[in-house]
Order: structure tokens, then sequence, then C-alpha cells
């Protein structure tokens, strides 16, 4: 069985991404993991973590109803997401990475966001990028 990880965050990109990802491990057979990162630092305080263990238990109850095998993982690191996505995918020896991107002005369209133009070069695997609606 392989591996499709997905890099999950709770705004519109990251829901498109974990469509996506849910669709291509069903179409794969594929087992999904999905990384949930946060640098951590004094942003990250309690009231954070609840809420990002509230958006995780949102993401499990749609793995369990898709009916696909899945990993959560939630890291607070002090890594940049890009860094965390790459290295879970190597672990995991992924087919596939699927980041969401978010949409930009004409003048931001110049510039990819640096941790997807990070995992879009140094990944091992191909990678799927996706837009929201």
């Amino acid at each position: 069985m392989g591996t499709v990880v997905v890099g999950y965050v709770p705004k519109p990109e990251g829901e498109a991404a974990l469509s996506k990802a849910i669709e291509e491990a069903k179409l794969r057979g594929s087992k999904l993991v999905v990384v949930n990162s946060h640098r951590g630092g004094q942003d990250f305080d309690a009231a954070a973590a609840r809420r990002a263990e509230a958006e995780m238990e949102s993401v499990k109850s749609k793995l369990d109803a898709a009916g696909i095998d899945h990993d959560l993982r939630q890291l607070v690191r002090g890594f940049e997401p890009a860094e965390d996505l790459i290295s879970i995918a190597e672990a995991n020896d992924a087919e596939l990475i699927v980041i969401g991107l978010r949409r930009r002005s004409p003048v931001g369209k110049l510039i990819l966001g640096s941790n997807a133009q990070r995992i879009l070069l140094d990944a091992h695997c191909p990678v799927l990028a996706v837009k929201a609606d």
C-alpha cells in the first residue's frame, strides 16, 4: 500500500487540499497522512492548541466517513511547515504530496509562497498543488 501525504491548514486552501488528497488516496488505494504543522512560539498558547485539536477532530471525522486508512500528524516543533511535510513524506516513502495554494493578486502571483515553493522544489515525489474554489 502506498502513501499520500497532505499538508492541512484550517483554511479554504487546506480544505481543498484535504478533499483532493482523499480522492487521490481512494483512487490509489493508499494510506493518507494528514500533516498539520505549527511553528509554536508565543502565538501557540493553550487556546491555540485547543483550537488545533478541535480542527483535527473534524478532519478525523471526514477521514473516518471517507473510509480510508489514515494517520493524523499534528506537529509543533519549531520547524517550517515545508520541512515537516517533506520529512514526513520521505519517512513514509510517499508516492504523492498534496498542498493547497491560496489565490493571489496579480503582483502576488509573481512570488509563490515560500512553503509551497520549497515543497515543489525539494520533495522527492510528485506534488499536486490545488486551489480553493
